[in-house]
Formats: C-alpha cells, structure tokens, sequence
C-alpha cells in the first residue's frame, strides 16, 4: 500500500479530513514493494486537515486494488470475490483509523439503525470492552473479522426475513411530497361539501361567520399539521400513518386504540363518499327517467360496482392507484376553474330568475350578516361543515410508500390546508356575491313599477322574490345545492366534480384503511388480527387488509343507514387528531433528550390547545358520538394496557415516568422520615433471583405494595470475567423478576469477597429516601462444610448491618434456598428435548424427500435405516438421562422453593419477642398478616417473664399491642428461659462445635498461642466458658421452641446479637444453628433499635 507523503497532501484541495487504512503487516511486504512504485517512502499514513475538507471516508490502497477497498467498505459486506486476494492465514490486517492501530470507527449512520432496517444494514461497532481490554499495539484481525473491525459487526443474520426481502426488491414505488401527500390530501379534503353544501353553510351564517366557520375548522386542522409535521420530523417515519405517529409517542395503548377505529372509520368512510357518488349518480337517473329498481336499490347497486371498481384498482398497485388520484384531481380543479369563470360570464333571465346576478355590492352586502333559519345556528353550521376540513392524513396514512415520510407529510399536508382553505373561502364569498338567499325561479316574477324594494337586492336588481318570505321557494343559496352547478360556465362539469371529490375520497379511504391496518398487525398489539399483517408484492401490499376493508364497506353500503354512523365516523377522525395533537405535547412535556423534531414552529402548550379544541368539536358536532367514541377508545386502551404487548418504542410516556419517578424521588428527600411512615426497605442477598425465590418470596411478602425490595448478587472472582458475567445478566435478571410479577429491583457487584460485595450494596444501594433499612439473608445452611474464609464473610456480613444501622433478618427453612441443581437438570432436559423434536422434524422432512424423490429413494433406504437407527439411539440416551434425573430429582427442595407463594391455611405465626428492638420483630409478622395468602393465620406472642408476674406481664404486653393497633390470638410467658438445657441438648451442642474448638487449656502455653496464630476462628476454651450462660440460653431456647411452636406456619424470632470482636464467628453460627433447629420457616429478627412502632396519632 503506497502511502503520499509528501507535503503536498496539504495542499491538496480534495484531501480529506478523515482517514482509515487498511493496511497490511505480514512478512511479505518486499513483494508488495516491488509492485510499487520505486521512489515511494516507507508505509506511513498521514492525516491531512484542510479547510475544504468532505468529512468523509478516504481510503488509501495499493494500486490495482482500489475496486476492491471500494467494495468493502462502501457496501459493508464481506463477500468471497472481495476478500479473495488475501484469504490467507499468514496475511493479517490492522484498521488504521487517524494513523494509530485502534478498533475505534468513525461515526457512520449504519450504527444508528434499528435492527431489521430496510434502508440499510445495522452494524455493530466494537463493544467498549473490545476497545477497552484488547486495545493492543499489534491486534490482528482475521480476514474472517476484518468487516467487524472496519465497519463493526454486521447483524444481517438478526434482520427478518422480511426486512431481507424488502431490501432485495427492485422497482418499489416510492411518491415524492406532490403526488403522495399534498394531491392526496387536496382531493380528501375538497369534498362534496365544496359542491353542493357550502353556499347553503354561506347562506345561513353569511360571509361573515361563514368565514369564521371554515377559519375555525383550519385552526383545528392546521394545528394538527403541525403537530404532525413535529413528530414525523422526529426520527424516520414508516407505514402506519397515523397510528405509527400515535402509538411511537404515546406508546401502544393509545396507538393501538386509535389505530383500530382510525382503520375502521377510514374502511366505513368508503362506504359513505361511494353512496354520495351513487346518490349524485341516481338523481341523474331520475332526471332522464332511467331508474333501474327504485331509489334505494339502485344507491347499492352502483354502489356496490364502484367499490369493486375501486377495489380493482388498488389491488393493482400504488402506481396505479396514484395515476387515477391524479386524474381525479385534474377534473376537481377544472370542475373549480369552471365556477369560478362562470361568475363573471354574463347571466341570462333564467339564472336571474333563480337569484343569480354576476358579483353585485348589493348582493355582498345582503348576504355578509347570518340568517340562520330552521332551528340552525353557528355551532350547528359549524358541525355540518367540518368533515369538509377532514382529510389532513391521507400522505400521512401511505407514510410507509413515501420517498421521503419526514421531508414529505409536513410540506405536504401543510401546504394542502391552505390551497384547499383559500378554495373554500374563496368558493364562499364568490358565491355569496353573485347569488341571493331566495329565489322563485320563475322568470316573470319581475319587479312592478311603483314597488317598494325594503332594500332587496333582488328588487334593487328587477326581480320581486317577496312571495319566498312566506312559502318556501327552490333557488337561491338557502334552498338549491345546486348553486354552483348553476352558477359555472359548463354545469356538467360540476357533476363531474362531484364524481372526482367523492370518488378520490373513496379511493383514499380505501388505501388508507387497509394500510394503517397492516401496520396495527405487524406491530402485533392485537394478536389475534396478525393474519392480516402479511403484505404481498414489491410494494408490501395489504391484500387482505383490501378485502377486509371491502367487505366492511359493502356491508355498510348494503345496510344504507350512513346517517346514523356519519358522526360516529367524524368523532373517529377528530380522536385521531386529538391524539396527534395531545402526543406532540407530550412529547415535548417529557423533555426527553430523545424529543429534537426538524420543525420548528411548534409550541407544546398550542399542541394541547389543538387537543382541547378537537375533543370540544367532537361534543359540538355530536355529543353521544362522542361519548361513544371515548368509551370504545377507553375499552381498548384498558385491554391494550392488560394484554401489555412486548414492544419498547421509546415513547414519551416512557420518559415522562421517568420524569415523575425523579421528581418525586427529589421531592422525597425534603420529606422527614417519620416512625408512623416507616416500612421495611429490604436488600435480600437472593444472588440470582431465579436462584433461591422462596427467600424472594418472603421478603417480596411484606414489602409487596408497601416497601423497597432489591434482590442482590455478588459477584466474586477475577474481576474482567466477573464484570461480564455481570453485565451480561442484569436485563435478564430484571425481566425475569418483571415477568413473573416480583416489584422488585435487581442490583449487582463485582467484589474481591462476598463481604466487600455486601459492604457496598448496603453503602450505595437506594436512592434518597428511598434506601435499604434492613437486611435478609438465607441462614448458611453449610456452614460446617464451608470454608473459613466464607464463615468469616457470612457473619461479617451481619456485624457490617449493624455498623450500618441496618435491621437484621436471617431466615431459614429446613431445605434451603438453592435450586440451582433443580433448574440446571430442567435446563439440560428442555435442551435435550429439543434436540429430539429437531431431530424428529429432520427425519420427517428426509422421508418427505425421499417420496418426492422417486426412484432415486431406493438408494437412500440405507441412509433412512442409519437415521433411525440414531434416532433410536439418541431416544434411549435421553430416556437414560431422564430417568437418571429424576431419580436425583429433589422434589422436597421443589415443593419448598415454592411454599411461601401457595395461600396459607389457619394456622398461627408465632412470634417470640424476647428483645426491644424498636419494634421490627412485630411488624414484620404484622405486615404478613394483612397480606392474602397469610391472612388466615393468626399472630401468638412469646416472651420472658417471671413465674410470679405471669397475669401481670400478660396484661402489659397486651396493653402495648392493644396502643399498637396489633390484633393477637394468644400471649404466652415464657419463665424457664435462662433455666440449663437438658443433657442430651447441650451435648449435640457441644458435638458440633467440637471441630472448631481451639482446646488450649489442655496444651502448653506456646502451642496454644501457635493455633491461635494459625486458626484464629476458633472457639477458644476461654470465650465458651465467658459465654456459656448464652450458649445455654439458645439451646434452651430451642428446646422451648420445639415444645411450643412445632405446630406453627411460621416462627419470627429475636436474632442474637454477637459482640463484634468478641465472640467467634464459629460460635456465632453454632448459636443460630442450634437455635433455629429443626422448626418450621423461621425468621430471626433484629431491628436496629430504633422505633419502627408508635401509639401517638
């Protein structure tokens, strides 16, 4: 590889700033020098910074093999014609990234993508471990990994295989802003209303509040285009449309309620601009005497052909769909055109007659204030007026086809609102110019000489229409829907406009349903409509989301009852915005670094303005649609936010939890912690949750709901191995508690020991107020067979808690916690039957081969025989492991690993309550009982007393738990506590601590002091005879336990404390071993002595 060094690469004005070379260090470089040019200098790589710079890659490479650097990098893909040159394994390769030796990238947008891109590969680029641990002078990458080095690790292999597929199309049909979104939505928002409702809307309320009528409309559409425009310039936008803009911001339970009636109203809207067209078809009919059935028969007949028609169309394609739309707007504008010349062509005595009279001052000024008549008002003009304004996320809803969603739906959409907003205001006030409210139709009714005109502009213009006050007449704005048709300079041209704008409404519709449909299903929110999900062709097209959306609107097209589900429909529309508007607020409400859309002119608090407004005009324009609208949408937010699909799309609701979590987190720590408001905060040592869960289970008990509960691992070993392992399993480990409905959090350390492990969870763990204030831990049930080291650790652990000022629970059943040997077998198990249906699908798909193979199966029967014949094998080894497991299998520790999640029956939880804590003792148990599954069990209290006291110590004990609130069953003085133990009891005692006893009374004075040097953990003569009287007291109170509390579901127990320094960590253990012996669950509980209980209100 020839490299420039000379100074004139600073002068180059195409150099580059960045520079990555792959070079080549292998022993062979003479060759490669050769081929060279024989005056270069030695392989040195400069980095060039100039001022004309491209910020972008520049590759050096040895000369003939620039097509080959070029196909490796540009593409990103390893292939065999490219790498075969140097596929040796004596040649490695190096990345050469600004002249050093390093695996660090330069930024490139393939790391950003999300997996499964279909505009491009996602790599990986190296992990900081990679750069961190194995950042050496010479790391040689094989030419099997040289494209993880240089452009990081491809993930092709986790792409779906649709996404594959979408990206080997060739021909996809992709619109730009004109034809995909501003046409679209021009022809969904000009409507029938253009044509044959609004001079009767211009009529009643006048040009004046006519204008209002339709700004107030644009105010409501405008700004949710530009809330729209918001979210889509905030990342890349796919199909979906509407629901994808909804459910990436506000999350799956508001997407996926919206995107279901959006999809319908949209499938529904079909039906009803097809029976407008079949209305305005039929009236036709009638005219020219041609009906075919009646009436009604004849809106469903061609009705049902136009869908098919349509339907037909949009199965074809895009493209095709496309071209029609934009035939169907070329007509709507000439339709436009052609009203907006004949206002100035001269009338005739006829249209005069009918209240036509060219643009007249008189007739502006007549018809400027509101005449509103028939019970209308604003409010209700208002509402027959708005759908007109519908019709904003036609481009939006075909996002997934558009060249450019981002660049496209705002400029489009925007842009469509005032084109179609100055054509609606414009078609009003020329119409309310040149045409009067009333008007007879009939040429002779002229003005009279010596007639009083009141200030008509009729009369002022010849014609008396007076007899229209007091009999309903035909013409005029208030009584014909014709006006414009009246009014143009070719009348059929504005039919065939109607035929346009209800027919390119339909169209859309249809392409619009279906589309937001499939990306519902893909995502699958609602698992039981993923059939409809599958996309056919090279542009992914919805077929069965077509004949869906077809079936529903020829059954609502059949059923003909549109007016009653019209303003359900509008209210589905007008959700839909309220919902775009509410998540562009959101979103910017959330202040999440995540929220930076590419436009601009936006402002949170205007979005939730847009919001209000389109939930008030769903009211305006029909109050019980829509409350219908919100219970549906509440129905399926509700089942969406039960069935909690596996999504994670990084919505705002997302970052607004956070946002509440920390400031009520900051706000707590103003807050003074007060004994009333105390709740046990645990850590429980769990190590992997999966690991003990009947330690989970416990503890999860009493602080389910009520406290803080973090399950904890510590990880000991070589640091490096340590910290992966660890890294590694922390989602998983937070997921398996999330999953199997523990509220608890899942922290991990690695550490040198398990102490020092234990020493910074309890130091760092929580956050604020929210901080661990007591321990649990499983009783080490091998604490004879362990270690001395893991002894010391254990019982450190406990001296470290009360350093601390931490509560202390032990808890011990008889079969311990551990069921690592249980899940590792099921594990082994599930693995080996899946090797077993894997074999049994290759047997399967063998034979099939073999019976489409014909006469060439016969030389495979013998290979068929040896398949069986491993199957057999393979089949009998797993019978073996199965029954050689099972027989190991230990269904106790099962059945115990569950006991504390199954309901409790009646029973008792005694509780011997021999120390003042502070109260941790009784509430623990307290809590339990208020909880399901131990509700049923009642609470005994023990604790010690004199023989002579016995009735008065009860009353006390019951006083203080009657002021405490405290239900009890029982309480029990307990007088022979300090009495000696019997014989048989103290010497299994002394048995078990034999092995740890020092016994230097019995040896010299410089062999005892030797042992202690040599074992330090040992129990000493001295400290047993100085503790004797409290080794008594534990084992008698053992004896005591059996005698009274065998029966119990289970015992809370005051711990012992041991002083630290004092007495010996083997002693310590021998006393919670005996103490805790053969008994039901027990919990051993020391508070930190300070009050967790008060009687004060």
């Amino acid at each position: 590889m020839s490299m420039n060094n000379s100074p004139n690469v600073f002068l180059d004005p195409n150099a580059n700033r960045f520079q990555v070379n792959i070079i080549n260090e292998s022993r062979d470089n003479n060759e490669a020098s050769q081929e060279d040019v024989g005056s270069d200098p030695p392989h040195y790589e400069e980095t060039s910074f100039t001022d004309e710079a491209h910020n972008r890659l520049r590759i050096s490479y040895r000369p003939g093999k620039r097509e080959l650097y070029d196909n490796f990098l540009q593409s990103g893909e390893k292939t065999e014609a490219s790498l075969h040159p140097y596929d040796t394994h004596n040649k490695m390769y190096y990345l050469q990234t600004f002249g050093h030796n390093t695996m660090d990238p330069v930024p490139k947008i393939d790391y950003y993508r999300n997996t499964g891109s279909v505009s491009g590969n996602k790599l990986n680029r190296p992990s900081l471990l990679e750069i961190h641990e194995q950042l050496a002078k010479n790391i040689a990458v094989s030419t099997g990994s040289v494209e993880r080095v240089a452009n990081g690790e491809s993930t092709a292999g986790d792409e779906t295989t649709a996404s594959k597929e979408e990206e080997n199309k060739t021909g996809l049909v992709k619109f730009g802003w004109v034809k995909g979104v501003l046409v679209r939505c021009m022809l969904n928002i000009w409507g029938v209303m253009l044509f044959i409702r609004l001079s009767w809307i211009v009529g009643q309320a006048g040009i004046g509040l006519g204008i209002i009528v339709i700004a107030l409309s644009v105010v409501v559409t405008t700004l949710t285009g530009i809330s729209m425009s918001a979210i889509c310039t905030n990342g890349v936008v796919r199909g979906g449309g509407a629901y994808y803009l909804i459910s990436r911001s506000l999350g799956p339970e508001f997407g996926g309620s919206i995107g279901l009636i959006f999809a319908f109203a949209n499938a529904v809207a079909v039906a009803m601009y097809v029976v407008g067209f079949a209305e305005t078809v039929v009236e036709l009919l009638k005219e020219s005497d041609t009906i075919m059935v009646d009436e009604s028969n004849d809106i469903r007949i061609i009705g049902t052909i136009t869908v098919v028609c349509l339907l037909g169309i949009s199965v074809a394609g895009m493209e095709w769909e496309a071209k029609a739309q934009v035939i169907l707007l070329v007509v709507l504008l000439i339709a436009i055109a052609n009203f907006f010349i004949g206002t100035v062509i001269p009338t005739n005595n006829e249209k005069k007659a009918r209240g036509f009279f060219n643009y007249q001052a008189s007739i502006f000024a007549e018809n400027f204030g509101p005449d509103f008549r028939g019970g209308e008002g604003f409010f209700s003009v208002f509402a027959i007026f708005f759908p007109a304004a519908t019709g904003i996320l036609a481009g939006a809803n075909i996002s997934g086809d558009l060249k450019d969603p981002q660049g496209a739906i705002p400029k489009g959409t925007m842009l469509a609102i005032l084109i179609t907003t100055v054509a609606y205001i414009g078609v009003a006030i020329c119409a309310a110019s040149c045409v009067v409210r009333d008007a007879t139709g009939n040429i002779n009714d002229t003005v009279v000489s010596g007639m009083s005109c009141n200030g008509s502009s009729a009369c002022n213009l010849g014609y008396d229409f007076s007899r229209c006050r007091n009999q309903p007449c035909d013409y005029g704005l208030m009584n014909n829907f014709q006006v414009m048709s009246m009014v143009s300079g070719f009348g059929p041209l504005i039919t065939a406009g109607i035929f346009s704008a209800t027919l390119s409404s339909a169209l859309a519709s249809l392409v619009s349903a279906p589309k937001v449909f499939q990306a519902l299903c893909k995502d699958n929110v609602y698992k039981g409509l993923h059939f409809f999900a599958k996309g056919y062709g090279k542009n992914n097209e919805p077929i069965r989301g077509y004949v869906l959306t077809f079936v529903i609107a020829m059954a609502f097209i059949l059923i003909a009852e549109l007016n009653t589900i019209a303003p359900i429909i509008s209210n589905f529309f007008l959700a839909s915005y309220a919902l775009i508007n509410f998540s562009c607020f959101h979103a910017s409400y959330a202040k999440s670094p995540g929220w930076r859309p590419a436009f601009r002119y936006y402002n949170m608090w205007v979005s939730l303005f847009g919001a209000l407004l389109c939930c008030g005009v769903m009211f305006v324009i029909n109050w019980w649609a829509a409350l219908i609208t919100y219970a549906i949408e509440l129905f399926l937010y509700i089942y969406v936010t039960y069935k909690k699909p596996e999504v994670n799309w990084g919505s705002s609701t997302q970052a607004l939890y956070y946002i509440n979590a920390l400031d009520s987190a900051l706000a707590l720590t103003a807050v003074e912690d007060h004994v009333k408001n105390f709740r046990p905060q645990c850590i429980a040592l769990t190590g992997a949750p999966m690991i003990r869960p009947a330690l989970l289970d416990i503890t999860h008990t009493f602080t389910k709901n009520n406290g803080l509960c973090i399950c904890c691992e510590v990880y000991t070993g070589p640091r490096k191995l340590c910290v992966k392992e660890m890294n590694s399993g922390m989602a998983k480990k937070q997921a398996w508690l999330t999953k199997n409905k523990r509220k608890a959090f899942y922290a991990a350390v690695a550490a040198d020991s398990f102490r020092d492990g234990v020493k910074s969870l309890l130091q760092a763990s929580g956050l604020g107020r929210m901080k661990p204030n007591t321990l649990v831990i499983g009783f080490k049930k091998d604490w004879r067979n362990a270690a001395a080291s893991q002894v010391e650790n254990y019982v450190g652990v406990i001296h470290d808690a009360f350093d601390f000022e931490l509560g202390m629970i032990i808890i011990r059943i008889s079969q311990g916690f551990d069921i690592s040997q249980v899940l590792q077998v099921q594990e082994e198990l599930e693995k080996l039957e899946q090797e077993r249906l894997a074999l049994e699908a290759t047997i399967k798909e063998n034979e099939f081969e073999e019976e489409k193979s014909g006469i060439c199966g016969f030389f495979r029967k013998a290979r068929k025989l040896n398949i069986s014949k491993h199957e057999t094998k393979k089949e009998s080894t797993i019978n073996t492991i199965q029954s050689m497991h099972v027989g190991e299998f230990n269904q106790k520790l099962l059945e115990a690993s569950t006991q504390f999640k199954k309901k409790q029956g009646k029973g008792t939880i005694d509780i011997w309550w021999l120390f003042d804590d502070g109260g941790l003792t009784i509430l623990i148990p307290y809590i339990l009982t208020i909880r399901k599954k131990w509700k049923n069990c009642k609470l005994r209290i023990f604790t010690g007393g004199k023989a002579n006291r016995i009735e008065e110590e009860k009353l006390v004990m019951a006083s203080l738990l009657s002021k405490f609130r405290i239900k009890f069953a029982d309480i029990n003085i307990i007088c022979d506590i300090n009495m000696k133990p019997n014989k048989e009891s103290w010497k299994f005692f002394e048995e078990m601590i034999e092995p740890y006893r020092l016994h230097e009374s019995c040896k010299d004075i410089t062999t005892a002091e030797k042992l202690k040097r040599e074992t330090p953990w040992k129990i000493t003569d001295a400290e047993l005879e100085a503790f004797k009287e409290k080794s008594y007291r534990q084992v008698r109170l053992n004896e005591l336990l059996q005698e009274h509390s065998r029966a119990a579901n289970l015992i809370v127990l005051s711990l012992p404390v041991a002083r630290k320094g004092v007495v010996s960590d083997y002693l310590y253990m021998a006393w919670l071993e005996i103490l805790s012996k053969n008994l039901p669950p027990t919990l051993m509980v020391r508070g930190n002595h300070k009050n967790v209980l008060t009687f004060y209100s």
